[in-house]
C-alpha cells in the first residue's frame, strides 16, 4: 500500500487535529493514518486509486496548508 507523507501547517489544538482526520478519512481506500499535532506530520496509507494530490486537496479545503 502507498504511503503519503506531508507536512500540514495551521494545527494548533486537538480540534484541528481531528479536522484533518476526518478530512482524509473522508477519502475512499484510505488505510492507516497518522498525524502529529506536534510536527505537522501526517502519514497516511492509501491504495493506487487516491493520489497524494487528492490528499493535499482534502487537507486543504478543510483549511490547512500542505507541504
Amino acid at each position: 500500500m502507498p504511503t503519503t507523507t506531508l507536512k500540514v501547517t495551521g494545527m494548533k489544538s486537538d480540534d484541528c487535529l481531528r479536522s484533518v482526520m476526518n478530512a482524509i478519512q473522508d477519502l475512499p481506500c484510505i488505510g492507516h493514518v497518522d498525524v502529529s499535532l506536534e510536527t505537522g506530520v501526517a502519514t497516511i496509507e492509501h491504495t493506487t486509486m487516491v493520489s497524494e494530490a487528492d490528499i493535499r486537496q482534502i487537507i486543504e479545503d478543510a483549511g490547512y496548508p500542505t507541504e
